[in-house]
């Protein structure tokens, strides 16, 4: 019989609902602390991205808004859909790289066993990759 439980059926004596109620709030409590460090910390991530041609330099917030973009002397030369592409590429870069930290962050912080981490950490590379995360992803024609 497990410590603190009852003969009849499993009802958790006084000491042990107290015992067991101080172990619930502890791993509460430790989420808490471990979903507030998350969040600062991607509250400070910045990605930057250049796309192949080294047209387009973009940066990026952890949701994956572009808080920079700067051009190369280069785009003197490029057709604006050259330009276009350069920083979809760029974007595209970005936020496949803020992803994988996005995830390396939730992992590291929340531990990788934890079934929650692993699954907010997925659900976080989801978003910012989007939809066409498996189509073209580098380099540029013309």
């Amino acid at each position: 019989m497990a410590a603190g439980l009852s003969d009849e059926g499993g009802i958790l004596d006084p000491d042990g609902a107290r015992e067991y109620l101080r172990g619930w709030k502890g791993r509460v409590d430790r989420m808490a602390v471990d979903a507030k460090a998350v969040s600062e910390r991607l509250g400070q991530l910045r990605v930057t991205a250049e796309d192949a041609n080294a047209i387009a330099e973009v940066t990026i917030d952890s949701t994956g808004a572009l808080v920079d973009i700067r051009f190369s002397e280069r785009i003197q030369h490029a057709q604006p859909d050259v330009v276009s592409r350069a920083v979809m590429s760029a974007v595209r870069e970005a936020r496949s790289n803020a992803a994988d930290r996005s995830r390396q962050i939730v992992l590291d912080i929340m531990g990788g066993e934890s079934v929650a981490a692993r699954a907010i950490a997925e659900r976080m590379a989801e978003q910012l990759r989007g939809p066409d995360a498996g189509g073209a992803k580098h380099g540029l024609e013309g």
